[in-house]
């Protein structure tokens, strides 16, 4: 009877608890909502991305040059980190010595711990200013591009690595049975296996590219502007939020709301994408 009444506690707590994450994320997407309805009202949300420009002072709200920035930055990291994270997971478990797997596992969970803020001052100063050399100026998208591959390697690098070390052992002797080579067995075996721990990986990951602000705000140039090539400045939302919200005020301020409530939108969107292909894989 105790074991029982001790699992129906656990259970309830659980539910508590799920309860408790579910309302906080309700609450700030209620926040957000209401922190942006007087703009929306004033004068409606087409003009988000419709205005000539980004000039909140002269009543110009056009978020598209940001939200491009923030698009074409995460896409480019996640483009280059996805890959390099999952080989770089299977080097560890089928082709490198055990002591050089070791070490790289080490060395990625290192670079995992790292604050967002060092890898912004570490791209100012070293990153930014060999960009310059090739193509001035040197901050911009090429650069946030690179600063937030890094970040967001060690999170797909461990997801991707913690999956395949779950592939039953069986699956993999099976293979070597059917004498199938190890990167025949990677593929073809491993990698359907592995699938659904690759795909959280890549969720993950896109969720931290699409969030980071210090790093991106650091080296990409801020400038408000569509880029036409890799070495142009842009700036990010979270960078327009992290660098106007002091002194904004009025329809400013709410603009800024605004542009919370794209980003959580696009998570949101995110989620959405993640559990449909979750079930298609259970089914």
């Amino acid at each position: 009877m105790s074991q029982l009444r001790n699992e129906a506690i656990l259970v309830w707590m659980l539910r508590g608890m799920a309860i408790v994450s579910g309302a906080i994320v309700l609450l700030i997407i209620v926040f957000l909502i209401w922190e942006t309805l007087p703009i929306v009202q004033n004068i409606g949300l087409t003009r988000f991305f419709t205005d000539p420009s980004w000039h909140p002072t002269s009543d110009e709200f056009n978020l598209t040059p940001m939200l491009s920035g923030t698009l074409l930055v995460m896409s480019g990291a996640v483009l280059i980190a996805t890959p390099v994270g999952i080989l770089s997971a299977v080097f560890c478990h089928y082709y490198a010595p055990p002591v050089l797997a070791k070490l790289y596992r080490r060395l990625i969970e290192l670079l995992a711990g790292i604050p967002s803020v060092v890898y912004g001052f570490w791209g100012l100063v070293v990153l930014v200013p060999i960009i310059g050399r090739i193509h001035p100026p040197g901050p911009s998208l090429l650069a946030g591009t690179l600063i937030l591959t890094l970040m967001i390697l060690p999170t797909i690098a461990l997801v991707a690595d913690a999956s395949l070390a779950n592939v039953p052992p069986d699956y993999l002797r099976g293979a070597a049975a059917l004498g199938l080579g190890r990167w025949a067995m990677v593929r073809g075996v491993v990698f359907p296996a592995a699938k659904s721990g690759l795909l959280t990986g890549i969720i993950l990951e896109t969720g931290r590219a699409i969030g980071e602000t210090m790093a991106v705000l650091m080296v990409c140039g801020n400038v408000v502007q569509t880029p036409k090539s890799l070495f142009e400045p842009v700036r990010t939302l979270t960078a327009n939020i992290a660098l106007e919200m002091a002194y904004a005020v009025g329809n400013h301020r709410a603009a800024l709301f605004v542009s919370g409530l794209v980003l959580m939108a696009m998570i949101v969107v995110l989620v959405i994408a993640a559990e449909k292909s979750n079930k298609e894989n259970i089914y």
